[in-house]
């Protein structure tokens, strides 16, 4: 059910440290007011819980399209909160406030321009204006930092591009395992010799 208006307070999960924690931020000037509501954030929640079987929990963030505010957000996910992934939604295209990629660049340790390339090569396929897209991800400590459009169809169509190779993104930084639900999503592992 990606897609559906379901809010995280309306979701339980597991709160021990020992599990994923995974981050979702919205980046928004207007749902960070309260004028819009967030789409974004609800679909990858919705999608992350369709797609993994191992134990996790959110830690979600509605926040402006502010330089300093994204940069601040990603650092406390990654920093503090130890999040393994954190998935970013809005601010990606090329007006003037849409500035996600430029905060999450400003945090990276290491870029990964697969990601931002694969996402665009799915949504070309659907929308010729997904050549403004701007997606990327970055490695930050031992976090993984993806940008997705703000449209929750977007959003899935992405996430199902690159899904496949997180989770051994993830072990490859010494994070925790994640598994996915083989009837909706195979992640990728190299075999063990």
């Amino acid at each position: 059910m990606v897609g559906a208006k379901v809010s995280l307070s309306e979701r339980s999960f597991v709160s021990d440290t020992d599990y994923a924690k995974i981050g979702i931020v919205t980046v928004s000037d207007r749902a960070s007011r309260g004028e819009y509501e967030d789409r974004g954030g609800p679909a990858i929640l919705d999608y992350l819980s369709e797609v993994l079987s191992s134990d996790w929990t959110p830690v979600a963030r509605i926040i402006p399209d502010e330089l300093s505010t994204i940069i601040e957000t990603l650092k406390e996910l990654s920093d503090q909160e130890q999040c393994c992934l954190i998935v970013t939604t809005g601010g990606t295209g090329p007006a003037k406030r849409d500035i996600t990629p430029e905060a999450t660049l400003a945090v990276s340790e290491k870029e990964m321009p697969g990601f931002g390339e694969l996402m665009r090569k799915v949504s070309l396929e659907k929308v010729p204006t997904a050549i403004l897209s701007r997606q990327t991800a970055v490695i930050r400590g031992g976090s993984l930092i993806v940008n997705l459009p703000g449209q929750p169809k977007a959003i899935q169509e992405c996430l199902d591009a690159v899904f496949p190779a997180i989770p051994y993104c993830i072990d490859l930084l010494e994070g925790p395992f994640l598994e996915t639900n083989a009837e909706r999503l195979v992640a990728f592992r190299p075999k063990q010799k």
